[in-house]
């Protein structure tokens, strides 16, 4: 089973995340940052990963180090629970529009961490969401999951509607690249041995 628990205790927050890449979509988010818990949801739902997320974190100062630390330990578990990487496709990608808003993902579970992220949004906050902190998640996750992440925004109006087909495209894409390939026979996808 393709599952991890993995636990971040700082200073600044508390988070534990557990996983299940071959779930249903079933999501229990408890971030304390409402927006952050339904953009998160977008990602279990369309990824089909089973997700638990519980953080504590210092939001009487903002909601950075809470969103960031969380993109850090999802990354975590998603490494874990990925395992040796054997008979998995690798690559993913989706494109997801949301009325006027269009996006897209696409990934490498490379071993290297990467993150290129080209999104303009059409307002900084939404509600009270700090919109840049969608960027301080992936970058979190691209660094601790050891991929590499091209996020991409091509139209919106909206920031709410923007944000949305980036994490839904996101957890496309995740569903895609660690979707076991039949054809591969369990074998490593790469030419170099390792990944």
């Amino acid at each position: 089973m393709r599952q991890a628990h993995v636990t971040r205790n700082t200073l600044e927050t508390q988070i534990s995340v557990k996983l299940n890449l071959d779930g249903s979509g079933k999501s229990k988010l408890a971030t304390g940052i409402g927006f952050f818990d339904h953009m998160l949801d977008q990602v279990a739902r369309h990824g089909m990963i089973d997700m638990e997320i519980e953080a504590k974190g210092d939001l009487h100062i903002d909601a950075h180090h809470t969103v960031e630390d969380v993109g850090i330990t999802l990354g975590q578990a998603f490494a874990k629970a990925l395992g040796d990487k054997k008979g998995v496709r690798r690559y993913g990608h989706a494109y997801v529009p949301l009325d006027e808003a269009l996006s897209r993902v696409v990934l490498d579970l490379s071993g290297r961490p990467g993150l290129e992220y080209a999104v303009d949004y059409a307002r900084g906050l939404v509600g009270e969401f700090d919109i840049d902190l969608v960027h301080e998640f992936f970058q979190g996750f691209a660094n601790h999951a050891l991929v590499t992440l091209h996020i991409d925004n091509f139209k919106g109006r909206n920031a709410h509607h923007q944000a949305e087909t980036i994490f839904k495209a996101f957890g496309r894409a995740l569903r895609m690249a660690s979707e076991m390939d039949p054809r591969a026979a369990g074998a490593l996808p790469s030419t170099k041995g390792s990944l």
